[in-house]
């Protein structure tokens, strides 16, 4: 009886159990913030208890009075950096490297730039750290750090843009380049990451076979995300390193190609605004000029569908050098493109919007010194209809840089061998400058085109001329053909009136 009794009594726990118990669920929170990988571009741990310890290498402890978030205020006490990597034999170096990169996958808050500045500077240093260690490592990166490198890389650099106002930003004719970027706070850590994670995909060291298991589409997909950065350094960057992961991974560059083509699809045909098209550009240009001939189907039908509605935007300026660039290099990389470009150009060409123009005519210049006389012969008519109504225009910088067309010796080659079907097109143009322009300038360079042609092949020049005469004295006529009618209908108006009055009889 006193047996049963006592057994029912509440028994005090053995300090040593105890300690077993904690250890035990110490360790198992360890390994399952190691083993656990970042997804939807915020971190794998939402809070930090503590990182593993090894029994020869001091970690850091980071001890919470409150639930942390990775982006919210910090509750913690200490942050306290790991030895350096000269401090610890070489066979505890790929561990120290791992319970680095754990420690910086902790965000801090850079909106408030007076707090925790101790534990901001220790994480910054010990980014640096991971650049010296990932640039001076000799020996293939194991699956684990790759792993690890790509939870510390997604942790800091996946996040969610604040969207800023942008409805003055983007106004025709004015340099965008003029208005002050929109710097990220967070950049001291930023960047360290970048120059890390471009030093891992660029390293020897790094096995594309195996890292492709962890640079996979979702993370590609994201990394693109991130382009509408604005914050240009980080762009920059970005640019950089989707160029080598388009280099270093074969088996995604049809997947990089395809997503950036539908970054522009949304951009040309819903929204109209995205930061880093031009840096999206700059890679196209690379990838473009290392196209094999002959060209795919694919690529022709990215340059028809993508590339050349490009041009419809209003913020062309933002991006116009680098998509030029782009055309340029399909032309060069085939001839028989040439027309398809230029009858683009040609259905995206500018009304109202002059700087857009004359951005419109640097590009044409670029393009038909890379044309084919015979793919020019194609598109000649329309082309100098176009000409001939820049040619007048009463934008001064239009007409000139149209003139100036005449200054390229390949494209004024190619106006002379086609001249008696251009100089018909574009007479009347330069007659009613060289007599009404009001510029100047525009007045010399139209009376110098305008001799071109006439010591070129003076009976074609007299042709052009008596038939804009005939056709001058046509108007003339039809001018007062018009007015006549319109004065005789005038009168018989007035006529109608009168007698309408005489018939009012007075009440």
């Amino acid at each position: 009886m006193l047996k049963q009794i006592l057994s029912k009594l509440p028994r005090k726990s053995s300090k040593s159990t105890a300690n077993r118990d904690h250890s035990g669920n110490h360790a198992a929170n360890s390994n399952a913030s190691s083993g656990s990988r970042s997804s939807g571009g915020k971190s794998a741990n939402s809070s930090i208890s503590s990182i593993a310890v090894n029994s020869s290498v001091p970690d850091v402890a980071i001890h919470h009075g409150v639930n942390s978030k990775l982006n919210g205020t910090l509750g913690f006490s200490q942050y306290e950096g790991l030895p350096g990597f000269k401090d610890v034999p070489n066979s505890e170096k790929q561990s120290l490297f791992i319970k680095k990169l754990n420690m910086c996958c902790f965000i801090f808050d850079f909106t408030d730039p007076t707090k925790n500045l101790k534990e901001k500077e220790t994480k910054r240093q010990t980014l640096l750290e991971l650049v010296d260690y990932v640039t001076s490592i000799s020996g293939k990166f194991s699956e684990t750090a790759m792993q690890e490198v790509m939870k510390m890389v997604s942790a800091n650099l996946f996040r969610t843009f604040t969207p800023q106002p942008r409805e003055n930003k983007v106004i025709d004719g004015v340099d965008l380049e003029e208005d002050e970027p929109s710097m990220d706070s967070a950049w001291p850590h930023l960047q360290i990451v970048y120059e890390l994670f471009l030093r891992f995909v660029s390293s020897t060291e790094t096995d594309a076979k195996l890292a492709k298991r962890y640079i996979d589409q979702p993370f590609v997909l994201k990394l693109l995300d991130l382009f509408d950065s604005e914050d240009p350094r980080e762009r920059e960057y970005l640019k950089t390193i989707l160029h080598r992961i388009y280099g270093k991974f074969m088996v995604h560059r049809p997947f990089i190609r395809k997503s950036i083509n539908n970054i522009f699809y949304q951009f040309i045909f819903e929204t109209e605004k995205y930061n880093g098209i031009a840096e999206l550009l700059e890679i196209l240009g690379s990838i473009i000029n290392g196209f094999a001939l002959p060209l795919k189907e694919e690529h022709k039908m990215f340059l028809v569908r993508a590339m050349i509605p490009l041009h419809k935007p209003r913020c062309l300026a933002m991006y116009h050098q680098q998509l030029s660039y782009c055309i340029t290099q399909f032309v060069e990389k085939d001839c028989k493109l040439a027309d398809t470009v230029i009858q683009g150009l040609l259905k995206y060409w500018p009304v109202t919007n002059s700087s857009k123009e004359v951005m419109f005519l640097n590009e044409l210049e670029e393009v038909l010194e890379a044309t084919q006389p015979s793919e020019f012969q194609r598109c000649i008519v329309p082309l100098f209809q176009q000409l001939a109504r820049c040619l007048n225009s009463s934008h001064f910088q239009v007409a000139e840089r149209a003139l100036f067309l005449w200054n390229n010796d390949p494209i004024e080659n190619l106006i002379i061998q086609n001249r008696k079907v251009i100089l018909p097109i574009i007479f009347p143009a330069l007659e009613k400058n060289a007599r009404n322009h009001w510029n100047q300038a525009v007045r010399s360079l139209t009376l110098n085109v305008r001799k071109i042609f006439e010591d070129l092949d003076h009976e074609l020049f007299n042709e052009c001329l008596l038939k804009f005469q005939e056709d001058e004295k046509k108007e003339v006529e039809i001018k007062a053909r018009s007015e006549a009618a319109w004065k005789r209908l005038e009168e018989i108006a007035a006529q109608k009136t009168a007698s309408d009055d005489k018939m009012v009889v007075p009440c």
